[in-house]
């Protein structure tokens, strides 16, 4: 992957551009906002503590069936991002802005298995990343609390 590599989650197919390292005080913040907003956070860590490349949030719940679930989250120095939902109903979705050569640049990945070639355009306009991470935090909280993947992407620039 251009600017990367694997271990941080866009696949190289996914890409038509460098993104650049990530942003680890961008993701401190970003860490910072699931932690004040959301009481179902677990856990909130970094994958590597001397080369951080991705947030790791562990939830005590997860959407619907789903017992847990974690959401990784890597933020790059040019404001490409990746917020990768899984859970343990082995149920993906993803929220990305990167240069790909098949979807919007902000766009997202569908569940049940957050495929790359069907991203759909992204709900989320803004881009500042603690807005990013607010409306992401919005979305999820939505479909928690109504247990439905349906309206993940449905929001008017969600904040």
């Amino acid at each position: 992957m251009p600017g990367g590599n694997q271990s941080i989650g866009i696949p190289a197919g996914e890409l038509t551009g460098d993104v650049g390292p990530p942003d680890v005080p961008i993701m401190r913040a970003i860490r910072s906002v699931f932690q004040r907003d959301e009481p179902l956070v677990d856990d909130a860590s970094f994958d590597n503590v001397l080369q951080p490349q991705e947030l790791q949030l562990q939830f005590r719940a997860g959407i619907g069936t789903a017992e847990t679930c974690r959401l990784d989250i890597t933020w790059f120095r040019s404001g490409a991002y990746r917020f990768h939902y899984s859970d343990s109903a082995d149920r993906q979705w993803r929220f990305d802005r990167h240069p790909n050569p098949h979807s919007p640049e902000r766009h997202f990945h569908p569940p049940p298995d957050a495929p790359a070639h069907t991203a759909a355009r992204s709900c989320i306009e803004v881009v500042e990343p603690a807005l990013v991470a607010r409306a992401v935090h919005q979305l999820w909280r939505r479909a928690y609390e109504t247990e439905s993947l349906a309206n993940l992407n449905t929001a008017n620039n969600p904040l």
